[in-house]
């Protein structure tokens, strides 16, 4: 049986001010093609200025959605290649 060692390079980038942090999460496939989501967190007025939470929380925003898109991206060549319609498991 032959094994093939596949991998994904995952690119986040931050774009910060003193209020809020948004995230942009990409990855490219294979195929040539780029997978894209956003993330986004908002620092409450009384919470002292953590940049690095804001980050982890709005990173972790934009990789959920990233996944998502995969699975849906998935699920589409699922169905085009078979001609049914598959069903995505949402976790």
């Amino acid at each position: 049986m032959m094994h093939n060692t596949v991998g994904w390079h995952i690119e986040l980038e931050f774009e910060e001010d003193d209020q809020h942090t948004r995230a942009v999460a990409l990855v490219r496939l294979a195929d040539g093609s780029e997978v894209r989501a956003h993330g986004h967190a908002t620092r409450h007025q009384v919470d002292s200025n953590q940049p690095r939470v804001g980050e982890e929380i709005a990173g972790a925003r934009a990789l959920n959605e990233l996944a998502m898109r995969l699975l849906t991206k998935a699920h589409e060549e699922i169905d085009a290649d078979s001609g049914r319609i598959s069903h995505p498991i949402h976790v």
